[in-house]
Order: C-alpha cells, then structure tokens, then sequence
C-alpha cells in the first residue's frame, strides 16, 4: 500500500528568484498590486507612503512575484483615494516625493521587479490646474472645452443635461453658481475629461513620457472603457443605475472612440526600451470587446473581470475560462486572471458568502468556508495560461472588514443614496506584518483604517514559515509556477470530461490541475504525483480523496 497525505508541496521548488526573460515578461506574469495608503507606512503618521513600499521590495521579491502596480500616488485632495488626480507629475505629500518614487523604481528594478504605475485618464480633480481656472474665467472659457460643461435643460437651465447617474450614485452633472453644468461619471470632485479636445490627448501623451522617462515599466489605465462618450451625449432612458462593476452597454462606456487613443499612445510607448506595457481597467458588455482593447497595435492586457464576477462552480469556471481564452486568442493577446482588487470585496470574504451578492458584500459570511475556497481558486488561477493578479493581502488570507464603524468610512460612494455599494473600505484596511504592535507592523502610528484584532494571526510574521499558512502556499505556489516550464504561456487547456460532476480538470504538457467545487469530498484516479495542494490531501493506491473545496496540481511527465 502506498500512502501519502502532503499539506502543500511534495516536490520542492527551486528558489522563486529564477531570472525572468526579459522578453514578453508580460505574457505569463504574476503582478501584484500595491494601495499605497494601505500597505507600509514608514513615518508612523498612519498613511501608507512610497519609502514603505521601497523597505518592503524584498518580500514582494522573496514571495516571488514579477511586477508590482502602484495605485495612485499623484497629488492629489484625497476626495476618491488619490483617483482624482490634481497634478499628474507631482508625488502627493502624504506619500513622499518624486525622488521617493525614482528610489522605489530603482530598487525594485535592482530586485528583479517591474513596477507599473496607474493612469487616470477619465477625470481630473476640481482641484487640477485647468478645473480650477475653466471654473474662475466662467462661461465661455476656452479651458471649460477640455472638460465636459453644458447649459441645463428647463426654463432656466435648472435641470441637468441629461439623465447620466454617478457612478457614485446621484446626477452625473454638478452645477457651478455661473449657470453651467459640468459632467462627472464619478464623484463631484472628479470631473471627465473631453478627450475630442487635442490639449487633453497632447497633456496624457505627455504625462506618458515624464514616466517612462522616469523607468516605469508601464501603466494600469483606470477606466479604460471610459475616455469616449457617444456623440451628443444622449440620455440614458429607463431609470437603471449605473454601476462601474457591471456589464451594460452605456454611451458613456466602452465607445469605439477609445481604440484610437490607445493607438496613439502604443506609439509612443513603443518609443522606449524594456517591453513596458499597458493594462486596460475595462468594464465591457463582453469578453470578446474587451479583446478589443489587446489588438497587437493597442494595449497589452486589460483586466478580466467577468472570470472575478464568477461564481465558485465547475460549470461556470470552466465557462468562464474557456470563452476567456477563445476571445484573446483571435488578437494574440494573453488572457488575465484576477481574484481581488481595492474595488470588490475580498475573494476569501465573496467565497464565504452565498452567489449572487454581487462584488460588494456586507456580511463576513463562513470565514472558514471563503479560506478554504479563496485558497483552492488562487490556485486554479495561477494554473491556467496568462498573466495573474494578486491583491495586496490576499496572500495572507485577509477577509474584507465587514464591520468598519460608519465614521471611519472615506470611499466616497459609501456619502451618496444608491450608489456603487459604498463598502470599498473594507478591501483598504492597511495589512498586518506582525503578530503585536499598534498597527500589527504597519506603521508606529496606528493606521487610517481600523484593523480587526484578529489580524495579528494573520500577519506576515505570523504566517512565515509555518507550514499550512496561506503565505506559505502562495510563495509555494508562486515558486512552482515559475520553475514547471510553460506554466503560464500557452493560451489553450485540454479538458477532462470523465470527471465527476462538480469537478474541473485539465490538462498541460506534463502538468494537470483537478479541482473540487463541491461540498463533499470525492475519490478518484491520481492523474501523476502531486506538486501542491492548496490544503490537505491523501493519495493511497494511485487513487486520491479530494475533499470540497480543493485544487491539487499534478506532475504528469
């Protein structure tokens, strides 16, 4: 009888410090993404800051990651979490400076790592230079055509434009003492651009160019989908509330207009050394217009959110990754992977939770039930071809904090009737490094956001080393990935159907992934010898338990 139960890996990996090629580094990468305010505060004010980010470079290195994506760091009065952005070339105070920026580019590039840094290109802050001025010359200004300002409609202009909902919730449409009415998708705060004005193509062009010149290795788009609005700016109809995290057909969203500037700015990206990218945040009615954006003369990859708004369910997973793979194929692109971001809930809090709650979810649900499923997804993610993203914390298991006290709460949806669910906050919450300490190892001075006293167990402290921690798993995980060659290209899988319902396996040139969606356990034919579980599992007479929630790779060769 041949017995054997494995935690994680049975086969140990070589270092994840295995030099990258440097060519199309993109295609299978593993990017981790950084909320600044959240993540290391080195001045103990209780803001995550750039030198928190720059002393923390060697665990995103040791956890074996490729690129870091930095969200806003810009100056910028905070009014959305630094995404309305007053000036695009300046670092905000309450991070550092422009030479703590060069500091974490330079020492991430010494470590290995690319860092990719966002662009919000949508909308300004009322607070940028040209807002400001369009607002004190009044009507007429030539500044208000860089922006979106229109007369009312009704007898005295009293009423909006047209019937454009935030996304935030409420009007879309602000009206300043002169009369006129300006458009903004999101907060008040943060106006939309008029991107058929040249000045606002020629400023980004150039806002480009200060960060390449700078080493960025490229740029995450903040929606992408967005730039272009449908000419005359025509009413929505039926009343139906906007929702960023959605799939509808708007004529503010997803315009064929967009794909020209994306052109234009591939140009000059292209201008540089270094296989620098573009990452598309585009919300599209379909996975097959989202491909639009990945053309080989536009952007490099973009965000695939249907995969991260799908339920745990072998049907809908395997759904999901097929039409994902069959639309990137016809554009040669790379299909993305993701589980969380600062926008939803955390996947180990959504997983916790019955389906159908949507991204935003307001209750902490079964918290052993989400890990364990959180865990055995992460690695049916990393299996499959493409690049991958991981949230920062998310190696660590962290749920969403579902109980933040009203009076803390900063996302700005959260201060307006019906809007994108308000509860953005509870992705935010600055992660633990150590077991004690005022911030459990953020920063000296506490933290922006409350932390739960269980976050403790759940620091990086905590979890290094200690065999079964998610952390573990994950730079296990991560270290496999890299050295099983060809892990991450390709752009195809080949499916089992002989498999229990339930279940989702596939298979690669000397790899298999099983995964197990069901709630009970299930026995069946070990497909070759186990390289990781993502938890506990037996393989005894060449046959294998594989409990609920579970996802095992296989070494077939």
């Amino acid at each position: 009888m041949n017995q054997h139960s494995t935690d994680q890996a049975l086969v140990p990996p070589p270092s994840a410090a295995t030099t990258r090629r440097a060519a199309d580094w993109w295609r299978d990468a593993v990017i981790y993404q950084v909320y600044p305010r959240s993540f290391a505060d080195s001045d103990g004010d209780g803001t995550g800051d750039l030198e928190g980010i720059r002393r923390r470079l060697p665990y995103l290195r040791d956890l074996g990651v490729d690129a870091v994506w930095l969200s806003p760091f810009y100056a910028s009065p905070q009014a959305d979490g630094g995404y309305d952005v007053a000036d695009y070339r300046a670092v905000d105070s309450m991070y550092g400076t422009l030479l703590d920026a060069d500091a974490v580019i330079r020492d991430a590039h010494a470590v290995g790592l690319r860092i990719i840094v966002d662009l919000v290109p949508n909308h300004s802050s009322d607070q940028h230079e040209w807002f400001r001025r369009a607002v004190a010359e009044g009507p007429g200004s030539p500044l208000r055509d860089r922006y979106h300002f229109r007369a009312g409609k009704g007898e005295s202009g009293e009423l909006p434009p047209n019937d454009w909902e935030s996304i935030f919730g409420g009007p879309a449409w602000t009206r300043l003492a002169d009369g006129d009415w300006y458009l903004h998708l999101f907060a008040p705060e943060q106006p939309d651009l008029n991107w058929e004005h040249p000045a606002v193509a020629d400023e980004f062009r150039s806002i480009l160019r200060f960060w390449l010149d700078m080493g960025v290795d490229g740029f995450r788009i903040d929606v992408a989908h967005g730039l272009v609005k449908a000419e005359g700016l025509p009413d929505l109809g039926g009343g139906d509330q906007l929702k960023l995290l959605g799939n509808d057909v708007m004529p503010f969203f997803d315009q064929d207009g967009v794909h020209a500037i994306y052109r234009s700015w591939r140009t000059v990206l292209d201008e540089y050394d270094g296989e620098r990218i573009f990452v598309a945040e585009a919300w599209t009615p379909t996975v097959e217009r989202t491909a639009n954006y990945v053309r080989p003369d536009e952007l490099h990859q973009a965000f695939n959110f249907q995969y991260l708004s799908t339920a745990w369910n072998a049907e809908e997973l395997r759904a999901a990754i097929d039409r994902s793979l069959d639309a990137m194929r016809p554009v040669g692109a790379p299909t993305t992977w993701v589980l969380s971001n600062h926008d939803v809930t955390r996947h180990a809090t959504r997983y916790a939770n019955p389906p159908g709650l949507g991204t935003q979810i307001r209750t902490a649900g079964d918290r052993e039930l989400g890990l364990r499923r959180a865990r055995a997804a992460t690695l049916l993610m990393l299996a499959l071809p493409g690049s991958a993203y991981i949230y920062q914390g998310e190696e660590l298991g962290l749920p969403d904090v579902t109980d933040l006290p009203d009076e803390v709460r900063q996302d700005p949806s959260f201060f307006r009737a019906q809007g994108q669910d308000g509860f953005r906050d509870g992705c935010r919450v600055p992660i633990p490094w150590t077991r004690t300490g005022a911030s459990y190892g953020f920063g000296e001075g506490g933290s922006w956001l409350p932390q739960p006293d269980s976050w403790g167990e759940l620091s990086v402290e905590a979890q290094t080393g200690q065999e079964g921690s998610t952390l573990e798993l994950y730079r296990t995980a991560l270290a496999v990935r890299r050295a099983q060659a060809g892990l991450g290209a390709g752009d195809s899988v080949t499916w089992r159907d002989d498999v229990p319902a339930g279940l989702l396996h596939f298979e690669r040139p000397g790899f298999a992934c099983t995964v197990n969606t069901t709630g009970t356990a299930v026995r069946i034919p070990a497909p070759g010898t186990v390289l990781l579980a993502s938890d506990p599992v037996t393989v005894e007479d060449g046959q294998i338990e594989l409990p609920a929630d579970r996802t095992v790779w296989w070494r077939t060769d």
